[in-house]
Order: structure tokens, then sequence, then C-alpha cells
């Protein structure tokens, strides 16, 4: 198979042999920080990026579900990315945010806010400046990284948005809003 074969199939050998597949696709990310670490969320998938406003807590939801919004008269559930990656806790400063996504369950579009310390930019990653994340090879875990993108030093994790907060985790949140 010739790497152009590669690319197209997106599928690759990884550092250790096994074969994988690159799940993210060459185009616009918005990038954020948490902790340390960069992300990348495909820019298609970004509705909005707002500040930080009151969320109301909701009884019994898991910790990673800060809670609800009011945005414009929708109500919209807000997860912690923090707390769902089992990051250090961290008090909210002035740049942290809240990104505004459109996701797909059982066909229905819905909308949900994820928590992030800080939004860097969009930028734009070629499909050879992606690659294969080892760990995805041993830690199933980790499906929700889509690939790894490296653009100068940086090594950006992209990630798929609607496995970061599993179908379960979506339609637990939904539900307990409509209460």
């Amino acid at each position: 198979m010739t790497e152009e074969n590669k690319i197209q199939n997106d599928e690759i050998q990884n550092a250790e042999g096994g074969v994988g597949v690159i799940r993210a696709k060459e185009g616009k990310y918005l990038t954020f920080q948490l902790d340390t670490e960069v992300y990348g969320l495909d820019i298609l998938m970004v509705q909005e990026i707002i500040g930080l406003i009151p969320i109301t807590r909701v009884p019994k939801m898991p910790d990673f579900l800060r809670g609800v919004i009011n945005l414009r008269g929708k109500i919209i559930p807000i997860i912690d990315l923090r707390v769902k990656f089992r990051l250090d806790a961290k008090e909210d400063t002035e740049k942290t945010c809240i990104i505004v996504v459109q996701i797909e369950v059982d066909g229905k579009q819905l909308t949900m806010g994820a928590i992030v310390d800080e939004v860097a930019e969009v930028i734009d990653i070629r499909q050879n400046q992606i690659e294969f994340p080892p760990s995805l090879q041993v830690n199933a875990a980790l499906d929700f990284i889509m690939g790894m993108g490296k653009i100068g030093e940086k090594v950006i994790m992209l990630l798929d948005i609607e496995q970061v907060f599993g179908e379960e985790d979506i339609q637990s949140a939904f539900e307990q809003c409509a209460q």
C-alpha cells in the first residue's frame, strides 16, 4: 500500500507496529487549553464561544456535569472538561470560557457546552500533520482522541467531542435537564 493510499484509507501503522485509524481529517480546528495541554475541536462542531456565565447546578448529576445555563432561552447542559479528563481542580479565571458545540445523538442535533481553561486560536491542520496516537492501540478509553496534530513543536490532541461526552453521558444530562 502506498503512503497516499494509507492517508486516503486513514489506516496507518503506529510506532509500536499496531495498525490504527486516524479519524481526524484536515481542516480548521478551534484550539483550547486544559492545564498545560492543547486540544483541538473541528470548527464545524463549534456553535459559539462564550465567557463564563452563572451555571445552575442540577441535583444528582455526575461530577463532570457542572449544571445548565440559559443561553438565549435554551437550557444547555455544561460539562467541565477538566473533571471529565480527571485533571486537578482549578479555580475559574477571566480566561475560563464555555465552548458551545452541536453534537448528534440518535439522529438528533443537541447543544452542549464545555468549560475549558482558555481558548487559543483557530488553526488549519493538513492531513500530513495528523498522526495516530500510539496510546490508542493500548487504551480504548482514549477513543475520543481522533488524532494528534503536529504544528511546529506543538502537539494538539484532536478530539471527537461526541466521544468525549459518550452517548450515555449525553442522554443522562438531557434527561436530567428535562426534569
